[in-house]
């Protein structure tokens, strides 16, 4: 998400940034929303995913939405809390091929990994159950259960890069709001 490169800002760190001094003018969404069938099939066995879930851990999943940083203009949305805010859980239910690497490889993939620590920076809990699953599968390989725990020397970095990534934002949003008003230039011009 805030990945620079040596040539210069990666282009999704730029869109990001884009999209929120968008957001913090118009004050409203401007995120691109494309999904593919795959992208919605996941989204409607995403329940079946974390009833699974529950049945296999033992432990209820309560929704949560949208939770907001204590301080700053952050936030993310959850799949939920695990028990009384013990820890949070991501579920995914992607197509085959995806979920054979998951079971493969065992470990949780960068772009979720970069996901699941900002859960964890935003909430402060402690871990983060990733959850894959795809009922195509057979029943012993339907799942792939990691926990990810809260790493605080990887946390601060991380809080530093996107304190760093929202003053530029901010200093962006001030720059549009501090820039002369087109309209009002042509009616001094006028008069």
């Amino acid at each position: 998400m805030l990945a620079t490169t040596t040539k210069g800002e990666a282009a999704g760190r730029r869109n990001l940034r884009m999209q929120l001094v968008l957001e913090r003018i118009t004050q409203r969404s401007h995120e691109r929303v494309f999904q593919s069938q795959a992208m919605r099939d996941g989204i409607d066995r995403e329940a079946m995913a974390l009833e699974l879930y529950e049945c296999v851990t033992g432990r209820l999943v309560q929704p949560v939405g949208y939770v907001l940083h204590d301080t700053l203009e952050a936030g993310c949305s959850l799949d939920g809390i695990v028990g009384d805010w013990e820890g949070q859980v991501e579920a995914k239910s992607p197509i085959p091929a995806t979920h054979l690497e998951y079971l493969r490889y065992g470990v949780v993939p960068k772009d979720y990994l970069d996901q699941v620590r900002h859960g964890l920076w935003i909430t402060g809990l402690p871990w983060c159950d990733w959850f894959s699953y795809q009922p195509d599968f057979e029943e012993r390989l339907q799942i792939k259960l990691v926990r990810v725990y809260r790493d605080e020397p990887t946390i601060a970095d991380y809080e530093q890069k996107v304190r760093a990534f929202l003053r530029e934002v901010e200093l962006e949003v001030h720059a549009l709001r501090t820039m002369a008003n087109p309209l009002e230039t042509l009616q001094q011009v006028a008069s």
